[in-house]
């Protein structure tokens, strides 16, 4: 048995634990994932309800191969959703066409108690470049059809891709309804760039609809808050529509959380981490993610790598995991000595090595960051007149975000863009090495896109607008309207359009295009479409 006060007792310098003890618990941890590995599973399972409740959904895509993905959760808002500790055998079928005649591949899987009941199939040998349609059985009960993707080869140049990107859905604050919009898109992809799921208590954020339960913290909490979120019929209307790629932020966790530092100064560090695992092992359940991403204990790697043939290279990026603890403590500051340390981090060494190593092999056209802060150094008004800087975003960690647009310049990597969320506004910021010098040559181009539903109705202009503007020559554009990001990308152009929606707080809010920028292959820098 893992003796935890021991762990307690030994508690010491780096960030409130040892490096050693860190790691030991992490491997005390790692058996779970692998326990659901189970030698035999039910059969003929009889359900009182729908165990298809949360959904289907896909994911990760490459040119052969795709993740399907489902949980069986008869009672999603229930402990366990509302099944008992046995495995249970779920059927898989894909097909070539939406009434299943054209069968390509077919199977079964294990949804495992240890793992919540999801399942995560890895369906092989597929065309590329090929629509598929998926679905699975478990008893008599069959789940809804989704449709999913398989990427081009990775010689191809497509014509075009289209995609969107979105972040930040507080369910007490505002309806999905972007996604009905997004949904009517026919996208080959949606990338989700965190703060799927909020972790505050019920009540905290409004009263649009309410969150189950306290602040959650243990594997079971983090579970029924994920069903809960899922249940959204818009939410998982738009998974069963086109592959995803997804990763986290801070709220699949704990709010402004930084590596292994809490932003509670009082927070034990063994309990912080423990819930860390359980936040990691309930994404890994709900997320349509390959097996690479599964967890050991409070440790699961999300950055990776995907692609859309010769066209554009996929970077998903982890600003959390690795990060260091924000400077200043994470006031907005000026970017003085503490801010600017060679110390500071969003990515840590290894995903930053991984990620200029990626940079460097690319031959794609548009090499693509899809992370989470906004890397554009964009100041703002203070008291004192200073103008003074996000901690918890790349301005924290400014000598590492200047060393990678330094890297970018320097070995000309071809056309990179950064998708970003985070913020709950709207943002095109044109980025240079050091964004306070507008003489210098722009580097790459960074779109932001605003919430889902955070923040309820936002407002067409955010309050500074105009001040932000005036000092800020990297920003084109800025919006604090509710919505997401649609992107056309083809060998020549990238064209995002900001689609914005009237009305969160009640069903029936419409979606229009607010604003697109178009960047020309080999001049990077956006401009109004």
């Amino acid at each position: 048995m893992f003796d935890y006060k021991r762990l307690n007792e030994a508690v010491k310098a780096e960030n409130g634990i040892s490096r050693r003890l860190f790691l030991s618990y992490g491997a005390a941890l790692s058996t779970l994932p692998l326990l659901g590995r189970a030698s035999w599973a039910n059969p003929s399972p009889v359900f009182q309800k729908d165990p298809f409740s949360l959904g289907v959904a896909s994911g990760d895509p490459d040119s052969t191969s795709v993740i399907l993905w489902t949980r069986l959760a008869p009672e999603p808002l229930q402990p366990h959703g509302g099944l008992g500790p046995q495995p249970i055998e779920v059927k898989w079928e894909l097909a070539e066409d939406e009434g299943f005649q054209k069968l390509v591949a077919s199977g079964t899987a294990q949804a495992t108690p240890q793992l919540g009941h999801s399942v995560h199939v890895e369906a092989k040998g597929l065309k590329p470049d090929h629509w598929y349609w998926y679905r699975f059985q478990a008893g008599d009960a069959v789940s809804p059809v989704g449709r999913t993707r398989t990427m081009p080869e990775t010689t191809a140049m497509p014509d075009q891709l289209k995609f969107a990107f979105a972040s930040c859905q507080n369910y007490e604050q505002g309806l999905f309804t972007a996604y009905e919009q997004m949904a009517q898109d026919d996208l080959d992809l949606v990338f989700h760039l965190g703060d799927y799921i909020y972790e505050y208590q019920s009540g905290r954020n409004g009263k649009i609809r309410t969150h189950f339960g306290p602040e959650i913290e243990s594997l079971g909490d983090y579970r029924i808050r994920h069903s809960q979120y899922r249940a959204d019929p818009l939410l998982h209307n738009m998974h069963a529509k086109c592959p995803w790629f997804v990763t986290w932020d801070d709220h699949e966790f704990d709010n402004n959380c930084a590596a292994d530092v809490s932003e509670e100064l009082d927070a034990d560090p063994i309990d912080y981490l423990l819930r860390r695992a359980n936040a990691y092992q309930a994404y890994y359940e709900m997320m349509p993610l390959r097996p690479g991403c599964l967890p050991q204990g409070p440790h699961m790697q999300l950055y990776r790598q995907g692609g859309f043939g010769r066209l554009t290279d996929f970077f998903v990026l982890d600003t959390r995991q690795y990060r260091s603890d924000q400077p200043n403590g994470d006031k907005k500051s000026p970017l003085n000595q503490s801010a600017m340390a060679c110390s500071n981090s969003l990515l840590g060494g290894k995903q930053r090595n991984w990620l200029q190593s990626q940079l460097i092999s690319s031959d794609a056209t548009w090499n693509v960051l899809a992370q989470q802060v906004m890397m554009g150094m964009v100041s703002f008004s203070s008291k004192d007149e200073e103008r003074v800087y996000s901690m918890d975003q790349w301005p924290g960690s400014a000598y590492e975000r200047m060393q990678l647009l330094q890297f970018m310049a320097d070995r000309r990597v071809p056309n990179p863009v950064v998708l970003t969320g985070d913020i709950h506004s709207n943002w095109v910021n044109n980025l240079r090495v050091d964004d306070r010098k507008p003489e210098t040559p722009v580097v790459a181009t960074e779109f932001v896109g605003t919430s889902i539903s955070s923040g309820g109705n936002g407002v067409e202009k955010r309050k500074g607008h105009a001040d932000i503007l005036s000092h800020n020559p990297c920003v084109q554009f800025q919006n604090s309207e509710r919505g997401y990001v649609r992107c056309t990308v083809t060998p020549k152009n990238w064209t995002s359009e900001y689609m914005v929606v009237d009305d969160v707080t009640r069903p029936g809010g419409h979606v229009t295009p607010r604003a697109a920028f178009v960047v020309e292959a080999g001049t990077p820098g956006a401009q109004p479409a």
